[in-house]
């Protein structure tokens, strides 16, 4: 254990962190400063913020834990300490089912438990996404239900020494991404946030209106279904210190969108509507895995995940989970 420059924290490992030219996830236990008393550690973060947020941005992702945190209302006064603009999950256009335990904090996809949610950039299949997620565990399942963790910067590089050619087409091409909307939600899918919610639409002609005025291609379906297809949007970004990231929703979309509605297959193409080669994709998703970091969750644990840097998922689970989410603009 090793003091770290943040004060009253102490920098931990897990096993199965990544080397990422140091430690991946960072993890840290709070000291006993931080043990006990929620206002302090409202104070603390105020105080340490910029140095919080300058680690997130160099390390991807933090883990924080031992801190006094018990409900989603301690885990709002934390997201609220650190200073930083709320990005509204009911104006978002994600298409999992979430609910709102108050403005800033959410519930995660509530997909059910035997459903693994591959690795994904938070909303990169939309043009709108946030900067910043936080998790917060209220509880813990009995097994499983990690949620994986992988650097895209890391993963892009490994990519570029396998399949070149398939990384110079996504970077040359884009993507577009295809989802059938349900008219109202489906709680057994991943994807089965309505049109209504997702859109923040009660009339056909008011999503219609929304969806156009992003760039959307789209068609009703007979059971009041919508179907719609992205503009073409970036597979790989160009972040400020110059790291490049495979920022896309490209392997959950290939892998997991896949219900009544969907085909996981036929769900993403190229920006000109090629198909994706299977071994190429195969390849992508091997690769995510021999990257990832399961983060096994601890009842009051807090994760910090930069969205441009890190992609996430979660693994199935047994007995009773609750993960929460807030999201930063």
């Amino acid at each position: 254990m090793t003091n770290t420059m943040i004060p009253d924290l102490q920098h931990v490992q897990l096993p199965g962190q990544i080397d990422c030219d140091s430690p991946f996830p960072a993890i840290f236990q709070a000291g006993a400063k931080l043990e006990q008393d929620m206002e302090l550690v409202a104070v603390w973060f105020r105080t340490h913020r910029q140095a919080i947020l300058d680690l997130l941005a160099q390390r991807g992702a933090l883990l924080l834990r031992g801190l006094p945190i018990h409900s989603d209302q301690d885990f709002d006064l934390v997201m609220r300490s650190l200073d930083q603009e709320n990005f509204s999950y009911a104006g978002s256009l994600s298409n999992a089912v979430r609910h709102n335990r108050t403005e800033r904090v959410f519930t995660a996809n509530e997909a059910p438990p035997d459903v693994e949610i591959y690795f994904h950039h938070e909303m990169a299949q939309t043009p709108v996404f946030p900067s910043k997620l936080a998790f917060y565990c209220e509880q813990a399942p009995t097994v499983g239900g990690a949620t994986p963790l992988c650097r895209s910067d890391a993963l892009l590089s490994e990519m570029a020494e396998q399949i070149p050619e398939f990384v110079q087409r996504c970077d040359e091409l884009g993507l577009r991404y295809t989802n059938v909307m349900p008219a109202s939600a489906d709680l057994a899918s991943g994807q089965g946030r309505s049109w209504r919610s997702t859109l923040s639409a009660d009339t056909k002609e008011r999503a219609a209106g929304r969806l156009a005025g992003l760039g959307y291609e789209f068609e009703w379906l007979p059971d009041d279904s919508l179907k719609a297809t992205t503009p073409v949007l970036p597979a790989i970004r160009e972040l400020p210190d110059g790291r490049r990231v495979f920022f896309n929703q490209l392997i959950a979309a290939f892998k997991g969108w896949q219900d009544a509605r969907n085909q996981a297959n036929k769900s993403v193409c190229f920006g000109d509507g090629s198909a994706l080669a299977d071994e190429d994709m195969e390849t992508v998703c091997a690769i995510s895995e021999e990257l990832a970091f399961d983060l096994p969750w601890v009842a009051g644990d807090i994760a910090l995940v930069d969205n441009f840097l890190v992609m996430h998922g979660r693994r199935p689970f047994e007995g009773q989970r609750c993960v929460l989410a807030s999201l930063l603009a």
